[in-house]
């Protein structure tokens, strides 16, 4: 089962620089509770303010003794590699997962390895589909269940999600999941959880071992 925590700088209360400590602060415990991916996802920020948010998520992962833990930018490709990230969210919209790849492979430093991890969101059985034929190391559906931020987003349901895991690539469920409804998801062939509040706003250890106990 792959966990995989997104974040969001903006749940939490203060000042930017409160809110920035209190991220690293969780991205550290993420890590070394065993999330296996986080995905810096502050997409208010401008280039250099996420890639200097990432400068320091990346010493947070190694204090807390994290060596599986992978970090990945959303979107910024550019910014993966310029931090020594291990790979790239796309959205809607961004580059293929080959020309990802491609740019990787292309551009990756001493210091940054060859192997880049691509995750792709994705909305639609389609979505889903095009992911895996290009190749994405896995594919996060959403949204599942109603979402409480977006409460007029129509979620897709269980089933739709049920369709969608028969595709041959991992995915993960995103969106109003929640300890409480994350089993339906597993049962429903779901890789593993994808979520913000989940993580952010709980002890992530009580929650990892809640979700790993719900693992069929």
């Amino acid at each position: 089962m792959l966990l995989y925590y997104i974040t969001d700088r903006a749940q939490f209360p203060g000042p930017e620089p409160e809110r920035r400590r209190r991220l690293i602060e969780k991205i550290g415990e993420a890590a070394r509770c065993g999330i296996d991916l986080i995905q810096l996802r502050e997409k208010d920020l401008s280039a250099r303010e996420l890639e200097q948010l990432a400068r320091e998520a990346l010493p947070a992962m190694r204090r807390a003794g994290s060596r599986t833990t992978r970090l990945l930018i959303n979107s910024r490709i550019d910014i993966a590699l310029a931090v020594g990230a291990d790979g790239v969210h796309l959205r809607s919209g961004d580059i293929s997962v080959n020309e990802a790849r491609q740019i990787w492979q292309g551009s990756c430093s001493a210091g940054t390895s060859a192997r880049v991890t691509v995750g792709v969101s994705c909305h639609s059985g389609e979505d889903v589909a095009a992911a895996a034929s290009q190749g994405a190391d896995l594919a996060v559906f959403a949204p599942v269940f109603e979402k409480q931020t977006a409460p007029t987003v129509r979620p897709a349901g269980l089933e739709a999600l049920r369709a969608v895991c028969k595709h041959k690539i991992p995915v993960l469920a995103l969106g109003g999941v929640t300890v409480e409804n994350a089993h339906s998801c597993l049962e429903a062939g779901a890789a593993g959880i994808a979520a913000i509040r989940l993580f952010q706003e709980n002890d992530i250890q009580q929650v990892v071992e809640h979700l790993w106990a719900l693992k069929p």
